[in-house]
């Protein structure tokens, strides 16, 4: 403000010369006629017209001094004129002069404290211009000033008229999207808008040519101006002047004047390479769940075939008795029956295993189906009956009333082979003498259960504590690392946790926190 008044000053010199004599000089002439002539009449009143003159120069403060002096020369000209009588007439033309005077000087220091203040505002005005301005051009984000009002008059016609879906409409007019995009005007566009559409990005025909076939982010926009929406913001497929697709984020802000749509701020942040990456980071996490079940089920291959010799085998020998009953005579059919029944049973569980199995690393959708614990803790440790025969290990069924759970079968038997395997590992490795895995289970609440795995092993390190469930990681010689950390994530995929620990006894336990009817289903 202050250079804004010298530059005032030093421009107009000359002309403020000329009003301060002038002024001063109308003064002189109005006290010599009032003190020193017989006039009568107001003539104190034209000190107004001098305070005015001054007010073209000074300041404030120049201002209020000058029409001081002037009221004291009024005074003294009625006491010069009227020291000896009262002149009642005399005293109230000094009275309306003074007032006059007094009601000048308050309006004109009104005015330049209103004129001071619009100076002020309009210097802050264009310094937050300016800064908008370097922010616009400057910021690496693609931004644009659009002129949407012939767009959202257009809208709220429709609207007037009626019309609610827009989608619906521009599906009964086949120009009414290419005629909405005419009605934007593309104001300004900063470099890095440029940079994503080419030189041409701050044209219409831009704006026409970067909106991909199929537009329905368009339409939504259009959706959310009729609806008085302020904040639009979507990823949307762009094309640039080398006709290369984008994914942007699209981020629009409305004013709530509709006399602001003359300028609307569009902002686009291309994400493009980062949902590639995330694409990319995806299926790479998809394809390592895929490897790690391939290893897991490496690890039950000896189990599973194990068992599966036990049903083959016991289909053989029903076979052969059943031969034998059919060579009698006369045939025992009652026999014959219960052989039959067997191998139907037989044949019935080792298909299981096999469709288990297969259905573990298949691309289906898993199903669902309500499990009774203690019996899959049976069919489990079946599973695995020969590595706890070869190891000694004792297996401990401490299981309490709990309802039946709706889960994937074979993906908790996956859980629970993985961790009493590694009980097993764990307790031969530190050659424990007395070997027992404890599986237990609990309510919660109402919602949920808890199973445990407990073993009399050496436990879990300081050191392994903390990246337990981390993939690759493991203190086996030949191991992959990979057992906890799809245990986990099977768990978790359900809603569930699993967790683990030291027990205070000694030993490592796990715990799994399973909801009863799981709130997370996936393929």
């Amino acid at each position: 403000m202050k250079s804004l008044v010298v530059r005032f000053r030093t421009g107009s010199g000359g002309h403020e010369l000329a009003w301060g004599l002038s002024a001063f000089l109308l003064a002189g002439i109005v006290f010599y006629i009032d003190t020193f002539t017989q006039i009568e009449g107001a003539i104190a009143v034209l000190y107004v017209i001098a305070t005015l003159l001054v007010s073209q120069i000074a300041t404030r403060v120049g201002l209020l001094a000058a029409a001081i002096l002037f009221a004291l020369l009024a005074l003294y000209s009625y006491v010069a004129a009227h020291s000896y009588e009262l002149d009642l007439q005399a005293l109230l033309r000094l009275i309306g002069a003074l007032a006059a005077l007094l009601v000048t000087t308050i309006l004109l220091l009104k005015m330049e404290n209103a004129r001071l203040t619009l100076v002020s505002s309009n210097a802050a005005l264009r310094a937050s211009e300016a800064r908008y301005r370097s922010i616009f051009d400057r910021t690496r984000v693609a931004l644009w000033e659009r002129d949407y009002s012939r767009l959202q008059a257009h809208l709220s016609e429709l609207k007037s008229s009626g019309i609610k879906d827009i989608k619906a409409y521009a599906h009964e007019h086949a120009d009414f999207v290419s005629d909405c995009i005419g009605l934007i005007s593309v104001v300004d566009a900063n470099e890095a808008a440029r940079e994503m559409f080419g030189k041409g990005g701050a044209s219409i025909g831009a704006l026409r040519r970067s909106i991909v076939p199929g537009p329905d982010k368009f339409l939504n926009l259009l959706q959310t101006m009729m609806d008085g929406g302020r904040v639009f913001e979507d990823k949307v497929e762009v094309r640039t002047e080398d006709d290369e697709e984008k994914l942007v984020l699209l981020s629009i802000t409305f004013p709530e004047d509709a006399a602001a749509f003359d300028r609307v701020v569009v902002s686009m942040v291309d994400v493009t390479q980062r949902e590639m990456a995330m694409k990319a980071l995806s299926e790479a996490q998809a394809e390592l769940a895929r490897a790690s079940k391939a290893a897991t089920i490496g690890a039950m291959s000896a189990s599973l075939a194990h068992e599966l010799n036990q049903p083959l085998g016991a289909i053989g020998v029903n076979a052969q008795t059943l031969l034998r009953w059919l060579d009698r005579d006369p045939p025992d059919a009652m026999a014959i029956r219960r052989s039959a029944e067997r191998i139907i049973r037989d044949s019935q569980r080792a298909s299981e295993i096999i469709q288990n199995t297969r259905g573990l690393l298949s691309h289906e959708e898993a199903k669902l189906e309500p499990l009774h614990v203690e019996e899959l803790f049976r069919e489990t440790l079946s599973l695995i009956e020969h590595d706890l025969q070869r190891t000694g290990t004792i297996v401990a069924v401490q299981a309490k009333e709990i309802p039946p759970v709706t889960a994937v079968k074979i993906e908790l038997q996956q859980v629970l082979i993985n961790l009493i395997t590694n009980a097993i590992q764990a307790m031969e490795e530190a050659t424990t003498e007395k070997r027992v895995i404890t599986l237990s289970t609990d309510r919660i609440d109402e919602a949920r259960i808890c199973i445990t795995v407990q073993d009399t092993g050496p436990g879990i390190t300081e050191q392994m504590k903390d990246k337990l469930f981390s993939p690759f990681c493991t203190t086996k010689a030949f191991g992959m690392g990979m057992g906890l950390s799809i245990c986990r994530s099977t768990i978790e995929a359900r809603g569930g946790k699993l967790d683990g620990d030291n027990h205070p006894d000694g030993g490592a336990i796990f715990s799994m926190h399973l909801f009863i009817e799981p709130e997370v289903s996936h393929a």
